[in-house]
This record gives structure tokens, C-alpha cells and sequence, in this order.
């Protein structure tokens, strides 16, 4: 059974850093694609990154250059590196886990079927 877990979540200055991980047990497909979505109350949720079992990353536009994400296979924990954060960044964050997600993964929530309870992200000017 999958099991995903967010943490790393905080307040945060504009500008400032954060580093959100998302530790995940029973993730046992050979393929498979994990992201991090993020939502504010009223939107919908919104794809912000990928990262596929070999290794391909996607990403948003919004955050492109900004955002990073990474993967420890050893320790099973996806990371989610956040620089130069911004108030639009504001937005409750979850990690989640597809069987097959597309290639490269999809951003489109629908796709995932595993998901953690998420980690609040607050960035104040």
C-alpha cells in the first residue's frame, strides 16, 4: 500500500528558501511518476513538479528556475528545494504517486491516485 507523507512546510519571507520533502513507502512499480501539487481554498489544485522512477523532471513555468526537485531512491523521499519564494507561492503543498503518469509524468491531478494529507507553505512580503 502506498503511503505518502509531507513535511518541511512553514512561513517563509519573499525571497526566502524552503525544502519541502514528502517521505513515501509501497511505491513498488518498476515505472512511475511522483509530483508535487499545490492549492489554495477556491482553485484548482496545480501541478508544480515531476519527477519520473528514471529520473526525468517536469516542471511548471511559474516556478522554472525557482523550484527543484529531486528524489532519494536510497531513503525513499522526494524533496521539493523552493528559492526565491514569492506570495503566489502561498498554497497548502501535496506530494503524490501514479503507477504509469504519462512520459514525462503528467502534471493533471487526475492522474495521480496516491496522495498525502499536504504541508502548508505561507510566504509574507
Amino acid at each position: 500500500q502506498v503511503q505518502l507523507m509531507e513535511s518541511g512546510g512553514g512561513s517563509e519571507q519573499v525571497g526566502g528558501s524552503l525544502r519541502l520533502s514528502c517521505a513515501y513507502s509501497g511505491v513498488t512499480y518498476s515505472t512511475y511518476c511522483m509530483a508535487w501539487f499545490r492549492q489554495v481554498p477556491g482553485k484548482e489544485r496545480e501541478g508544480v513538479a515531476t519527477i519520473k522512477s528514471d529520473g526525468t523532471t517536469t516542471s511548471a513555468d511559474s516556478v522554472k528556475g525557482r523550484f527543484t526537485i529531486s528524489k532519494d531512491n536510497a531513503r525513499n523521499i522526494m524533496y521539493l528545494q523552493m528559492d526565491n519564494l514569492k506570495p503566489e507561492d502561498t498554497a497548502m503543498y501535496y506530494c503524490a504517486a501514479a503507477g504509469w503518469g504519462g512520459a514525462p509524468c503528467s502534471q493533471h491531478p487526475l492522474i495521480y491516485a496516491k496522495w498525502g494529507p499536504g504541508t502548508q507553505v505561507t510566504v509574507s512580503a
